[in-house]
């Protein structure tokens, strides 16, 4: 499995979350973030359940750009 880190939150006080990675086999998107509880947000959603919601700031949309095969940087 080829996963790449493509970037963490850089204002994260722990350092370690949330961030996004890119999985090459799949060619989607891993998010690591927030667990969403709050009941009220979950609800207008609409979630399987077999799915699940993170939360992430407004700040790492910028993670979710394109990168080359050959330029991301393996975890």
């Amino acid at each position: 499995m080829a996963l790449h880190r493509l970037g963490k939150d850089p204002e994260s006080k722990s350092g370690g979350s949330p961030t996004i990675y890119l999985d090459d086999e799949t060619d989607s998107y891993l998010v690591q973030g927030w667990k969403v509880l709050d009941e009220e947000r979950l609800s207008t959603m609409g979630i399987p359940d077999h799915e699940t919601v993170v939360e992430i700031p407004r700040r790492m949309v910028q993670f979710f750009q394109e990168m080359k095969r050959d330029e991301g940087t393996d975890v």
